[in-house]
């Protein structure tokens, strides 16, 4: 490829800008992320409070915009909203645990390991590479769950937005959730 063509690639397509979503698509995204992230808080407070721990991680806000707000979305599924995380948060302890020494590179192999893990396991989910960095640049008490921190949090959080995006995503006409299991 010539440098021209290259530096062209760059200009994006002719497409445009978007189409908007109407209304009553934006009062069921913002529903369904209150009641998504509600949910994970609350399930949250009620068990681990008082544990050092949290249900609650910055990725799962990602996630919402994806399972409430682009529900169609390959994405968005239920096998790459929790499995994405899943093999995200796999992949992010075993990188603090082995490269942790080296703070740079254990932050860089897990969000990169577990893009690749994702794509070969068919889970690609854009917020499991911050669910990977999290386990990496974590508090030390995220550091101390280990191998839990795939359970608990990036299992069970991704379960609870995944019930309410099943519920809330269903009640209008205009939607269907999900597409497609696995």
């Amino acid at each position: 490829m010539k440098f021209r063509e290259y530096l062209g690639k760059m200009k994006g397509s002719t497409r445009g800008s978007p189409p908007r979503v109407s209304n009553e698509e934006i009062l069921w995204s913002w529903i369904g992320a209150f009641l998504g992230i509600s949910g994970v808080a609350l399930v949250s407070h009620l068990f681990f409070d008082g544990r050092d721990m949290s249900l609650m991680l910055g990725s799962f806000g990602a996630s919402a915009v994806l399972a409430y707000g682009a529900v169609r979305s390959p994405l968005a599924q239920p096998r790459n909203l929790v499995g994405g995380h899943v093999v995200s948060a796999l992949v992010g302890v075993l990188c603090w645990k082995f490269l942790n020494q080296n703070l740079w590179l254990a932050e860089s192999v897990a969000v990169a390991t577990a893009i690749a893990a994702m794509h070969a396991t068919r889970t690609l989910h854009p917020p499991g590479g911050a669910t990977a960095l999290l386990a990496v640049i974590g508090s030390p008490a995220v550091h101390k769950l280990g191998f839990w921190y795939v359970l608990m949090p990036a299992t069970i959080g991704p379960l609870v937005l995944l019930a309410v995006a099943v519920l809330v995503n269903n009640i209008p006409s205009s939607r269907r959730y999900p597409e497609i299991w696995f």
